[in-house]
């Protein structure tokens, strides 16, 4: 492998990143000026670098476009104390891998570099699937062409009424945290903002995973994590179902870390909802139409699997198979004919009381879990009366309905999911969003 370079002014970021890097079999190799890293590129070529903004002489921004021109392969990491919202965007937009704020985390920004080994850069706007490579991933944006089209919807964009404030109990924080919904205009999309003036699109390319594609992976505390930088908001999912179900595509929610998740469900999103109202704007909203089936996992009623594929309207069939109490289950549900409020909105989380008490020692999830969740222990619910005999995968259908949203568009096409989880639904997405990325290739 070609060596990481990190070209920072500040010797203590490069040590500390260095050694680490080295620690983990990396080749690092340091510079703390842009002239004489870009003097280096004469006889090597790096597979990373670690580009800080702020430089003597020429800065991070300048060498980055350089770079890109020099070798629009090469994936770089921009880094900044000092740099907002918009200077990331900038950043991004001028052809970087990803972006990251000081002080840095350590272990995240191995991930991030362990993501680049992985998966090969970025070409032309569309993320290559994880071990491909170009040859491999060209054939893969042919395959994936056509699946996913997005159309012009015969329903307008909607925002909602006014002003709305909720709160609640935080799942992961284990304290007391709020909501303020507030209404966009037109075109403005989801958009989280937090106590600092941050804001997160509420969109795949912001999910803390994004570009690790791995089905199987254990996402934080089996809940959906949107971040930019080192700000995240937490729990959005049931949240974000609420959106989708009521076709709002355009809100600002201004949250702390957490969405409040008062009882495990989506009912007190939905029912606040329902209350303030729905404005219909001025807009065409999209939609995105399955044309081809698309999917991940291996279709067997033993092994997790999700797809997607063409059907007139939206519909989810969800199945579950799981030890006691609850068995296997199966529940349809379109939003045409079935109620989100009465059949799927107050469908709860839930886990083993062993699973719970794991994460708790581990830091992992505060005392929220305790009020929030359908707790099981030896074959029993220990901790509630379940609303619906088979509430277990009424609540699968919430949680995927929420990640589905994070496309950005509603879908038409008829879903198709088995024993899945977060991880599921977030590869589905991501495979969805490479799919439209490969229409404007």
């Amino acid at each position: 492998m070609n060596p990481i370079c990190i070209v920072d002014d500040q010797p203590h970021i490069c040590s500390t990143v260095s050694g680490i890097l080295t620690d983990e079999g990396y080749k690092a190799i340091v510079f703390q000026d842009a002239e004489s890293f870009w003097q280096s590129l004469d006889s090597m070529e790096p597979s990373l670098v670690l580009l800080d903004i702020w430089l003597p002489g020429v800065d991070g921004l300048e060498l980055l476009k350089r770079l890109h021109g020099r070798f629009p392969k090469l994936p770089v990491i921009m880094m900044s104390g000092h740099a907002g919202i918009e200077t990331a965007v900038t950043a991004i937009k001028a052809g970087a891998y990803d972006f990251m704020e000081k002080p840095l985390h350590l272990e995240v920004l191995l991930e991030k570099v362990e993501s680049v080994v992985k998966h090969p850069p970025v070409r032309n706007g569309l993320i290559f699937p994880a071990a491909l490579g170009p040859e491999t991933a060209d054939h893969e944006s042919l395959r994936l062409a056509d699946t996913v089209e997005v159309v012009e919807s015969s329903e307008p964009q909607r925002t909602i009424g006014e002003n709305i404030v909720l709160n609640g109990f935080g799942l992961l924080s284990g304290r007391n945290t709020g909501i303020i919904l507030c209404p966009l205009g037109a075109n403005e999309g989801i958009v989280f903002q937090t106590l600092d003036g941050k804001t997160i699109p509420g969109h795949i390319t912001s999910l803390e995973n994004f570009s690790q594609i791995d089905p199987s992976k254990i996402f934080s505390a089996n809940s959906t994590t949107l971040q930019n930088g080192r700000q995240q908001v937490r729990t959005v999912e049931h949240l974000m179902a609420t959106f989708s179900i009521h076709g709002i595509t355009n809100i600002l929610i201004k949250v702390d870390d957490e969405i409040p998740n008062i009882d495990g469900s989506a009912k007190d999103f939905n029912d606040l909802i329902t209350k303030v109202g729905i404005v219909e704007q001025r807009a065409p909203a999209k939609i995105a139409a399955i044309r081809k089936k698309i999917g991940v996992g291996k279709e067997e009623n033993s092994e997790k699997h999700l797809y997607a594929e063409p059907f007139e309207g939206f519909e989810i069939v969800m199945r579950v198979d799981y030890p006691e109490p609850i068995g296997v289950q199966v529940f349809t549900f379109n939003p045409e004919t079935d109620s989100f409020a009465e059949e799927i909105a107050p469908a709860r989380s839930f886990n083993t009381f062993e699973n719970i008490e794991i994460a708790q020692r581990l830091g992992k999830v505060g005392s929220g879990y305790l009020n929030s969740h359908i707790i099981m222990h030896e074959g029993k619910v220990i901790n509630t009366e379940l609303r619906y005999p088979d509430e277990f995968v009424r609540h699968k259908i919430l949680d995927l309905i929420g990640d589905l949203y994070l496309l950005g568009f509603p879908i038409r096409g008829r879903i198709t999911a088995n024993m899945t989880s977060h991880g599921y639904n977030q590869a589905l997405v991501e495979r969805l969003h490479q799919a439209i990325q490969c229409n404007f290739v």
